[in-house]
């Protein structure tokens, strides 16, 4: 047999694999086969979701584990030596691997992605392990200090988690730019991606090898301190302290702190008493809150310990008139965006429901001389969105809204994790009162299904711990305005409710990540954004999936100005607010008969009351994020059969096709690869009875479908079966059964021979043989499709 009438596979076990082991490769150590980094993109249509195709390259050479080296793509020799290249190349940029080659199993082409050479490589002539690495040290121009850094293992212990591809990448380019002297390392990373997890890794490295030995974790929760003492930091007990006080015991090597805990109160600056010199490295988590401003007091902790290698993380980096990430940190080192966690399929996919109530959208103007409940007298202008809640609230729209909440969870799950963003503290309790009336029955059997989790409320705060634990039942519901917008690992959210006015993209991104986390051995593959203010109009902008233009460009001679006062903007969210923390507590809290005057003692309410306006819903729709990151408005059936045309354009390319497969499942694969999916259509539609065949032909050409049994009667009324004798007709009416009763795909796996109604016939092997072979039967089964599809 000539080499070209071999398979990609024959010449890849012939000739590719054995001039990478006669190159000293490990098979089993240093060798990846089939090496799949991404996890398959989970597609959502409707309330059904399905993983897409995972990325594999053919070969990935790890020198060490986490450190891989080359990526080796394999085709057949019908190809030239070189045509797997470009695909490789695309492989190693994820992957941050230097050096690709392709192969047909004549020699191989290799790509030096770091000096930009091409070359042509004997089979006999693959680089060993040692060889490859020393090239990349010259490469690199990685000297001796640095090497004993970037070589340093990870942290592992058995069944101890292993990085995924981009943690990896971001570990390394940290570990590889401290190493190399850079002062300042940005990295920025979706939420729900593992950035604690990337920073311990980080942070262990660099102490593990002795280049940073005293190392400052700082954050502006406690609750994320506290999570990651608990959680990712775990291994560090021992050698690890939380800052408690003033009194610092210099006997830890690893010190996590609040950073109100070292500027201390009204001014006074605690962390002063520490030497300046005292931390190697200082690590800070959601860096695009107060260490971003310039003139914050939380900067001056940073500059304080300036001597120290200070490393940012983010899932936000902020970029604003009063607050750059970029210019303090410099480029990021490796970003990964929302989107490419997303289609890698680490990240959990969302629908948007946007939801148009009258008064928001019409505008609301009280007629002349309208009081409130209280009695006041309202304010005579136009009311809008950005007004209710602030400064005018409507009574019936808070119901309104429980209402539609409550409406989608009882179409759900009741008990499918919920946060719901008001505008201030004092909306959060009203729409707990709404929400508690609308879920009146499960509230009475267990008063925690619905809580208010805001800064002033000990009791809502106390259970922050059991909503984000995914084995907690309760709460269900959690009310807040501010407190859970950053740092809250909720895993479990499934829906996400947005009652505020977000302006600020940094805020909409946080909001968003508290749904972003995948837990699919819970049942939670997708989530919902159910929006009342129009702030998923966000996603369509460029800054959302995109890094932010800096706009500041300061550097430490150049005066700082005074800031400017906020705009309004910026008091109800916008880019600046929040970067010294969440003030939850500063929200306006009304309650009782009697309403909170302004502060000069004029009689005028902060809020306008009103109990006799009825808000009724204009507007509904739903939106699906698509593969390339963007929403899309059109229906189900539109999208399906859009995207069925766009693969095959005539009813002849799909029978064409479709007869020809050797198995039909491919071609639904294929479909829903392109964001297809035909069971959620076939529930919208409620045509449970048809199978993919009919469906696709149904909805994308317009012919009338058959449902299953019918297909299968017609097979049998041909007498199709007689042409079998004995065992093999049992085993072909068989089939056709189970085709009746689940679809094609079933009949098509040969794994269908070892259920019960086919155990009765007889053993797999003893079917097969009825047939005259494995061969035969395959044969027979695809003449059984052709024929249940035949007219």
């Amino acid at each position: 047999m000539g080499k070209r009438s071999l398979s990609e596979e024959d010449i890849k076990a012939r000739y590719i694999t054995p001039a990478i082991t006669n190159a000293g490769w490990d098979i089993n150590k240093q060798v990846r086969l089939e090496y799949a980094f991404t996890a398959g993109r989970i597609i959502l249509r409707g309330n059904v979701t399905a993983r897409g195709k995972k990325k594999r390259a053919d070969y990935v050479l790890f020198y060490k584990n986490n450190f891989p080296l080359a990526v080796i793509e394999a085709k057949d020799n019908n190809h030239s030596v070189g045509a797997g290249l470009q695909q490789g190349i695309e492989y190693a940029k994820a992957l941050d691997v230097s050096y690709v080659y392709a192969s047909n199993g004549d020699a191989f082409v290799e790509q030096n992605l770091i000096t930009g050479e091409v070359r042509e490589v004997r089979l006999e002539d693959f680089p060993s392990p040692e060889e490859l690495y020393q090239r990349y040290l010259i490469d690199k121009n990685i000297n001796e200090a640095e090497e004993k850094v970037i070589s340093e293992p990870y942290y592992y212990v058995p069944n101890y988690k292993t990085p995924r591809y981009y943690q990896r990448v971001a570990i390394n380019r940290t570990v590889d730019a401290v190493a190399k002297g850079q002062e300042r390392v940005l990295l920025v990373s979706a939420t729900g991606t593992g950035k604690t997890y990337m920073t311990f890794q980080i942070i262990y490295r660099l102490w593990k090898s002795g280049l940073k030995k005293r190392i400052l974790f700082l954050a502006d929760r406690n609750v994320l301190v506290d999570q990651t003492i608990s959680g990712d930091f775990k291994p560090f007990s021992g050698k690890m302290a939380k800052v408690k006080n003033k009194d610092l015991d210099s006997s830890y090597e690893i010190y996590l702190a609040l950073y109100q805990q070292l500027t201390g109160d009204d001014g006074e600056e605690t962390f002063r008493q520490f030497q300046p010199n005292f931390f190697d490295l200082i690590v800070i988590d959601e860096c695009h809150r107060g260490s971003a401003k310039e003139e914050s007091a939380w900067r001056k902790v940073l500059d304080y310990f300036s001597s120290a290698t200070h490393i940012g993380c983010t899932a936000t980096p902020i970029e604003t008139k009063g607050a750059s990430s970029q210019t303090y940190f410099g480029e990021p080192i490796y970003e990964y965006s929302l989107k490419q966690g997303i289609n890698d399929g680490f990240l959990a996919p969302y629908k948007v429901i946007r939801i148009g109530l009258d008064r928001d959208l019409e505008g609301y103007r009280p007629e002349a001389g309208k009081v409130d409940k209280h009695g006041y007298e309202i304010e005579d202008r136009e009311y809008n969105v950005k007004d209710f809640e602030r400064s005018l609230v409507i009574d019936d729209r808070t119901r309104v809204i429980a209402s539609k909440i409550t409406e989608y969870l009882k179409k759900t799950d009741r008990f499918s994790k919920t946060i719901v963003f008001c505008v201030d503290i004092e909306h959060a309790e009203r729409m707990r009162q709404a929400l508690i009336n609308e879920n009146k029955d499960l509230y009475a059997q267990n008063d925690k299904y619905i809580m208010r989790i805001t800064g002033d409320n000990d009791e809502g705060k106390a259970q922050l711990e059991h909503f984000i634990d995914e084995e907690s039942v309760y709460p269900v519901i959690a009310v807040t305005s501010k407190l859970m917008t950053t740092g809250v690992d909720a895993k479990m959210c499934k829906l996400i409710v947005l009652e505020n006015n977000i302006n600020s993209m940094t805020e909409f991104k946080q909001i968003i990540g508290r749904g972003t986390r995948l837990l699919e051995e819970y049942g939670k593959t997708y989530f919902t954004i159910m929006d009342f203010r129009n702030s998923s109009r966000l996603f369509a902008d460029p800054a959302f999936d995109g890094r932010p233009e800096v706009v500041i460009d300061i550097d430490g001679s150049a005066p700082v100005d005074e800031p400017e006062p906020p705009t309004d903007e910026e008091e109800s969210g916008g880019e600046d607010s929040g970067n010294e923390g969440v003030r939850e507590d500063e929200g306006e809290y009304g309650t009782g008969d009697t309403p909170p005057f302004n502060d000069e003692g004029e009689d005028k309410p902060r809020k306008y009351y009103i109990g006799d306006i009825i808000v009724k819903v204009l507007s509904e729709r739903v939106q699906y994020v698509d593969k390339d990151g963007k929403l899309i408005t059109e229906s189900l059936i539109d999208y399906t059969k859009k995207n069925i045309l766009e693969q095959y354009a005539r009813l002849d390319d799909f029978l064409r096709t479709w007869t020809a497969s050797e198995k039909k499942q491919a071609i639904i694969d294929e479909l829903q690869d392109s964001g297809v999916l035909l069971d959620a259509v076939r529930e919208e539609l409620g045509k449970t009875e048809l199978d993919d065949f009919d469906l696709i032909c149904h909805l994308a050409y317009d012919k009338q479908p058959l449902t299953k049994k019918e297909r299968a009667e017609n097979v049998k009324k041909r007498h199709y079966l007689y042409k079998y004798s004995d065992i093999a007709q049992q085993v072909i009416g068989a089939l056709l059964d189970k085709y009746a009763n689940d679809g094609i795909k079933e009949i098509e796996d040969t794994k269908v021979l070892q259920l019960k109604e086919f155990a009765q016939i007889g053993s797999p092997m003893k079917i097969v043989k009825a047939f005259g072979g494995k061969e035969k039967y395959l044969k027979a089964v695809k003449e059984l499709e052709n024929e249940i599809y035949y007219a």
